[in-house]
């Protein structure tokens, strides 16, 4: 009996027992929670952003395939719309090159009655103000289309050179029209300089390199140049208003002199035709009352690169590269 009983079992070896897990150092355990938890934000962030500008770029995208639709079609008669507000310049809503645009859809726009240009701008540019002009005068004469300007708070200066383009222009009696002139502005800082004992160190290759600084005194000779500078260009501005007024144009000494006037001395003056807004030019002139405006709008695109400061140092820019602007 006894030789079938398993064998004894040997003695069990002593097997070392695992050492007690050492006390982790609550300052290090709290440490590595703060990092875990900061990147956990740091990834939440990272994708936030990712997905911020998607979304800006869809919104480009959008605005840059939007741009130019801001026009309704119709394939009723109507009065098609512009208008010039604000300063003329290259880099503003009345830019020659926004406007441009507009204009050409609405003279290629085979239901466009006529054209009105809605006018509401002390001026600007003359170079701005003559693309603008030239090219209205062609396009009448590649379209056979009218053109009328309606003047709302003031047509001055750049903006009265545009409107000598149309066939006809109306006016408020209240409207301030005219201001047939150039000027040059700037500040001379010279004796300001003297009485703080500056001294202004200029060096230029050419004499007349540093015409205008606003730091330098004003020699005679380059005064001289930049007023025929400024005759040449207001010949040109009378130029253009006698061709577009003719000879309903009742010339005075004052006429070209820079000054302006209300709407109703202005028709007597010959500068404007009638009394009249859009909603009567486009009734009872173009004999289509529907209006469609075809005024460029900033787009999508535009408007946020605007509010996300695209434009911020937009001022100081221009003031830096135009510090003695002709308008």
């Amino acid at each position: 009996m006894d030789d079938q009983l398993p064998p004894p079992m040997p003695d069990p070896v002593d097997v070392p027992a695992k050492p007690a897990p050492a006390a982790v150092d609550p300052a290090l355990a709290l440490l590595a929670q703060e990092f875990l938890r900061d990147r956990r934000a740091e990834r939440r962030w990272r994708v936030f952003f990712r997905l911020m500008w998607l979304g800006v770029a869809v919104f480009l995208v959008y605005g840059i395939w939007a741009q130019g639709k801001h026009v309704a079609t119709t394939a009723a008669p109507h009065t098609a719309l512009v208008e010039v507000r604000g300063e003329i310049a290259s880099d503003t809503e009345a830019s020659a090159e926004l406007l441009l645009s507009a204009l050409r859809d609405a003279f290629k726009d085979e239901h466009a009655e006529a054209v009105v240009l809605r006018i509401n701008s002390p001026g600007g540019s003359p170079v701005q103000a003559g693309i603008l002009y030239d090219e209205i005068t062609r396009l009448k004469k590649l379209h056979g289309k009218k053109v009328y300007a309606v003047v709302e708070e003031i047509c001055a200066s750049g903006a009265y050179y545009i409107a000598a383009s149309a066939d006809e222009i109306y006016v408020d009696k209240a409207s301030i029209v005219g201001s047939i002139g150039v000027l040059m502005d700037g500040f001379g800082f010279t004796g300001v300089m003297e009485k703080l004992g500056v001294e202004r160190r200029l060096l230029t290759a050419g004499e007349n390199k540093g015409m205008l600084d606003p730091f330098s005194p004003l020699p005679a000779k380059q005064r001289a140049f930049a007023q025929s500078m400024l005759d040449q260009i207001h010949q040109q501005f009378i130029a253009v208003v006698r061709e577009g007024r003719g000879k309903r144009l009742k010339e005075t000494p004052e006429m070209f002199s820079g000054l302006f006037w209300n709407g109703e001395e202005a028709v007597k003056m010959g500068l404007a035709d009638d009394f009249g807004n859009l909603d009567f030019v486009a009734r009872e002139v173009v004999k289509a009352e529907e209006v469609l405006d075809y005024t460029p709008r900033d787009n999508v695109a535009e408007r946020l690169a605007k509010r996300f400061g695209a434009a911020i140092g937009s001022g100081a820019v221009k003031a830096l590269r135009e510090m003695s602007p002709i308008r």
